[in-house]
């Protein structure tokens, strides 16, 4: 990891271990936002420019999930792509999902009461396909506790079935490999791992879902238009192509700050970001069980490192300025490039001192 980079970039006031959350926006970033809001303020209004800046971050997505522009559709929250999919989908469909999943990624489904909703642990999420599965919807990363699912099998089964895969990626992209292209649809939430500001998500659709018309674009406004400057008055004659017919109108400034969080994840790179965020986390793993008192992390080689039944100490480390949460009874620490091993020790220490 570039050491000088990152010193230019972040200078954070407390222990922030908590990007599960919410990542830490880069000095590129602030600086970018803070100039769009003084050119708007100053009437410096360039529509035509921002959207420019919303399909620059749509392709430094692809690359960086593994997919091309076409295939990717950008929004401002996870809950609203996977609405979509879910109003998509036939009456009668059975959608499975894994046991305690983020509630983003399950409730939109539960939401229709003319669809079958099946669960089952994370572990055994690919066993329990079964030939009626219309739609597996599963996170890479599990938010409580960082467990990383097995997606080769749940995409193995998936296909045996017939069935189609929502992966969501907030919890990944950025530290974890993956390849949209093996997943009919994945979405996104851009504002942790990828330093993004909040308001910026992402959806990608197959090419198959695409064409077959799996996915409807239910919620197309004018921005879903082929020609959205000549057709944003009455009905919209004709969408358009590829995924950007599933485009939500985008919140400008989020983007506009987005272009530089994506520049500095693809400059540094995903494989030295996965080696660094890793490493610390396996570090707090090892301390957990060293210091002992009962607990035990959650095993596993995830960027998010989860020990159950720690949860309630979260507010005692926030007033020693180290921000980590409380998920599911967990404490949650999430490992990020602005993080270093003294963040991992001191954290370490204040647990042991309890």
């Amino acid at each position: 990891m570039d050491a000088a980079l990152l010193t230019a970039e972040f200078a954070p006031e407390l222990t922030y271990l908590n990007t599960a959350s919410h990542g830490l926006l880069p000095a590129r970033t602030v600086e970018a936002v803070r100039e769009a809001v003084a050119g708007m303020a100053a009437g410096h209004i360039r529509q035509p420019a921002y959207f420019a800046a919303v399909d620059e971050v749509r392709s430094a997505f692809a690359r960086i999930a593994g997919t091309t522009p076409e295939r990717v559709a950008t929004g401002s929250a996870v809950s609203t792509h996977t609405g979509l999919v879910a109003t998509s989908l036939p009456a009668d469909a059975e959608v499975l999902v894994a046991e305690g999943d983020f509630s983003s990624v399950v409730n939109p489904f539960a939401m229709r009461d003319d669809l079958k909703l099946r669960t089952a642990p994370l572990e055994s999420l690919a066993e329990a396909v079964e030939p009626t599965t219309a739609l597996v919807a599963v996170s890479a990363v599990q938010s409580a506790d960082g467990r990383v699912a097995d997606l080769a099998a749940i995409r193995e089964a998936a296909r045996g079935a017939g069935a189609r895969v929502l992966l969501d990626v907030t919890q990944a992209a950025g530290w974890l490999p993956f390849s949209a292209d093996d997943y009919d649809y994945v979405v996104c939430g851009a504002y942790k791992w990828l330093l993004c500001p909040r308001g910026t998500s992402f959806l990608v659709v197959s090419r198959e879902a695409q064409e077959s018309g799996a996915l409807l674009a239910r919620h197309a406004g004018w921005v879903a238009g082929e020609d959205r400057w000549a057709e944003c008055y009455g009905t919209v004659r004709t969408l358009a192509p590829g995924a950007l017919r599933y485009e939500e109108s985008p919140a400008f400034l989020p983007y506009l700050g987005a272009v530089r969080s994506l520049q500095l994840v693809e400059e540094l790179g995903r494989d030295a970001i996965a080696a660094h965020d890793r490493a610390l986390a396996a570090r707090f793993r090892a301390g957990v069980a060293r210091i002992g008192q009962g607990y035990e992390a959650v095993p596993g080689d995830s960027a998010i490192a989860a020990v159950p039944g720690l949860g309630a100490a979260s507010a005692r480390l926030q007033d020693a300025g180290v921000v980590v949460s409380a998920r599911d009874g967990n404490l949650r620490a999430a490992f990020h490039l602005y993080n270093t091993e003294a963040d991992v020790d001191l954290l370490l220490d204040l647990l042991d001192a309890a």
